[in-house]
């Protein structure tokens, strides 16, 4: 037995010690999501990074032609498992994140893996990169274990993690094959649809047709140039692999007559874009008229703009209505979360919005952070029926991370909704603990961990002497327990 395999074992065993969050699948009635007998509706800032990660702060691959960033990497389980638990606790039920990767020419230069890889021989299948999958399987366990529903699409459009273009590459055709039927690159895509359904999760044991944490597949990201019988055909095949979970249409700018009509088609859904002149409320009551009532609806993503503006969608997400049918959910583009040794990781877009991050920060003003988190908030009590927004729960402990010197760097992961942080000394780890600061914040905008360091003790300290520190977090509901304690011989 090699070590992925006893390591699997062991989480699987774990996993099924703890507690289930789900006790049914999401089904739909008519216009409608329900789960169980209750109607299921949500609103959140949307994650399309809880299984890859790109790292903004690595600057550009210069090896990687089609610009951007580029610098991708997996997330570790702290992360995965400290993002979910964020989202959750801030009132998430639910999130769409982002496509399968597909191998590109540039991977290797880059450093970096993706989720399909190129067929082993010449005009074969694609595979799956084992690797990749079982961080894949771990969000989906974690998103079972804190309470998360998962919208999971297939793949891109477009080409930035790898898409339709780069699938067809496989075989050389073009990006346009993929949306035809009769194509090597349409059989590749319904090939990867069916080892993923069909995937045994490592973490769980199940197969991901069994798996009550998704809510629904998507035939892929923002597929506006889909076909009916490219539409017609996918869904087919994902209900008869998959009989458990809904489908979305994952069309965009469009709302296609066909998927109206279509027996495996559950949801239609739309992104806003300023781009697209498209990102106002009145999208949300013609998408509605659109569908008059037959499907359930879903505005998958949409934002780049003032927290005024996004209010204004989401309340009508929230309560524009025709013929009985409301929006059963909407994401706001888009959020980052905590790195594994401190700060966040971000991302800028082209109009100058920053990713967001839970809870909001002050050092998030510019970007209005606080207004959008609160904007969400505000919206999910109003979906679950609620008079006023929850409190926020008190964060848990940071993970402080080891120290070499506390002199440049002191770096922990922060707390799922902590604010911030106090930092205790000793020199016992028993203590007495003395507070060396006080309302430290992880919520810089854009942190380079490589130059920056979260905090730093510039007190008279002794060369020689051993201390201890831990961190304490809190919000505005109360503060955390200590963090685990770590000791440093000062160089």
């Amino acid at each position: 037995m090699n070590l992925l395999q006893r390591l699997s074992l062991s989480a699987l065993s774990l996993f099924c010690a703890q507690a289930l969050a789900f006790d049914e699948f999401i089904t739909r009635d008519g216009h409608r999501l329900m789960e169980g007998d209750q109607e299921f509706r949500f609103a959140g800032i949307h994650a399309p990074e809880l299984h890859r990660i790109e790292d903004d702060a690595r600057g550009v691959c210069e090896a990687d032609p089609r610009g951007w960033g580029q610098y991708f990497r997996w997330p570790t389980a702290d992360e995965q498992e400290n993002w979910i638990k964020a989202l959750v606790k801030s009132g998430h039920k639910a999130m769409r994140v982002y496509v399968l990767s597909v191998e590109t020419p540039y991977d290797e230069a880059c450093g970096r893996e993706t989720h399909i890889l190129a067929p082993a021989d010449k005009g074969g299948m694609p595979r799956l990169n084992e690797a990749a999958m079982v961080h894949y399987d771990r969000m989906i366990a974690l998103s079972e274990k804190h309470g998360l529903r998962l919208i999971l699409p297939f793949i891109d459009h477009w080409k930035w993690w790898g898409g339709r273009e780069q699938l067809a590459a496989f075989y050389d055709e073009t990006a346009d094959d993929f949306y035809d039927t009769n194509s090597k690159t349409f059989a590749a895509y319904h090939h990867v649809i069916r080892q993923v359904i069909n995937r045994t999760n490592t973490i769980t044991g199940r197969k991901y047709r069994d798996e009550k944490a998704i809510l629904a597949w998507e035939t892929g990201n923002e597929l506006k140039e889909s076909t009916e019988p490219f539409v017609r055909k996918t869904a087919a095949l994902i209900k008869a692999l998959d009989d458990n979970h809904l489908v979305v249409d994952g069309t965009y700018l469009k709302i296609n007559q066909f998927s109206l009509t279509d027996p495996n088609v559950d949801i239609i859904s739309n992104h806003f874009y300023t781009t697209n002149n498209n990102n106002s409320p009145e999208q949300v009551h013609k998408d509605l008229q659109e569908i008059n009532a037959q499907k359930v609806y879903l505005i998958g993503e949409f934002g780049l703009r003032d927290a005024e503006g996004l209010n204004s969608i989401m309340q009508a997400a929230v309560h524009a209505e025709y013929k009985g049918a409301r929006a059963a959910g909407a994401f706001i583009w888009g959020f980052r979360g905590h790195r594994h040794n401190g700060g966040f990781y971000w991302h800028k877009e082209y109009t100058g919005h920053y990713s967001y991050h839970l809870p909001g920060f002050p050092e998030g003003e510019p970007n209005e952070e606080q207004a959008v988190v609160d904007l969400v908030r505000k919206a999910q009590a109003q979906m679950a029926g609620l008079e006023a927004v929850p409190a926020l729960p008190a964060p848990e402990a940071p993970i402080l991370r080891a120290i070499v010197d506390p002199r440049e760097r002191i770096n922990f992961m922060g707390a799922p909704l902590g604010r911030f942080y106090r930092v205790e000394r000793a020199i016992s780890q028993d203590g007495p603990w003395q507070v060396v600061a006080d309302n430290v914040s992880d919520g810089v905008q854009e942190y380079r961990p490589q130059q920056q360091a979260i905090f730093k003790d510039t007190s008279d300290l002794t060369p020689g002497q051993m201390y201890f520190y831990r961190v304490i977090a809190r919000n505005e509901s109360g503060e955390s327990a200590p963090s685990n304690v770590r000791q440093v011989v000062l160089p």
